[in-house]
């Protein structure tokens, strides 16, 4: 979740995605051990289709950076760019503890700072859902632009049928939503969109939300109250193996509707 600038109504106002509430949050989350990951799904899902190994690749609106960090870990070569200072801070942060080089670049993901088929892949987790069609495609074309001709894009935001939706809008409704303003996609709309911008989907993914949603939200709770439970809830060794059979025999379909995000790489 990273660059955003766009809106929804407030009275007169629409409600928007600002830069103050990504320097706000990442202030808040600058102990990033604290954040859950994406638990490398960005990197998992790119190699379904493609080797890293060489590859010139750019995440836009980068956040904390870890779906990058894995990559340059299997030979990638990596530029992230996100325009909040905290982010940025948080990247360096953990490349030096992590002995990772990457590049971290302040600017604009509408305006990319980097000359035309730049990259072999182009990325970005939980950015688009912040800015409304007309942005969205802008943003895309110019992800497009920078991409080489047969290189993937990987665009992945959150799933609409879920009950992280309602509890989301109705957050938004009440000013508390962390981001300001989001939205959400069903798989063959995004799907769609991206055929509209002339991209070519080869390969789509639903990714179910570990810990749940449940845990998640009695967590924070608790925190409140100053009881804090571990990140991750300590199961059973036959607990887990379960958990993981059946996410690998049935996910990938009935994820793209049932999962918290969807992704579709796509080929210029």
């Amino acid at each position: 979740m990273n660059q955003s600038s766009n809106s929804s109504s407030v009275g007169n106002r629409e409600r928007e995605s600002t830069k103050k509430h990504w320097e706000n949050f990442w202030s808040v989350k600058k102990h990033v051990h604290e954040v859950y990951s994406n638990n490398d799904r960005v990197l998992r899902n790119i190699r379904n289709v493609t080797d890293l190994k060489g590859k010139r690749i750019l995440e836009v609106g980068a956040g904390t950076g870890r779906d990058s960090f894995g990559m340059v870990q299997v030979g990638a070569s990596v530029v992230m760019i996100d325009y909040s200072m905290n982010s940025l801070r948080i990247i360096r942060d953990l490349a030096t503890e992590e002995q990772i080089n990457v590049y971290a670049v302040g600017g604009n993901a509408f305006a990319l700072p980097f000359y035309d088929e730049t990259f072999d892949i182009v990325f970005h987790q939980g950015l688009l859902e912040h800015f409304r069609k007309k942005e969205a495609e802008l943003l895309i074309r110019e992800n497009v632009r920078v991409l080489k001709k047969g290189g993937l894009l990987l665009v992945d935001v959150p799933q609409r049928y879920h009950i992280y939706t309602i509890m989301k809008h109705i957050l938004i409704a009440m000013n508390k939503w962390f981001a300001g303003w989001e939205r959400e996609f069903s798989i063959g709309e995004l799907e769609g969109f991206l055929r509209s911008i002339g991209l070519q989907p080869v390969y789509r993914y639903g990714e179910w939300m570990y810990p749940s949603l449940l845990y998640r939200v009695i967590r924070e709770i608790l925190i409140k109250a100053g009881i804090k439970l571990p990140l991750y809830p300590r199961l059973s060794r036959f607990t887990s193996n379960v958990r993981y059979n059946l996410r690998k025999r049935f996910s990938h379909n009935l994820s793209l509707y049932t999962g918290i995000s969807i992704g579709i790489l796509a080929r210029k």
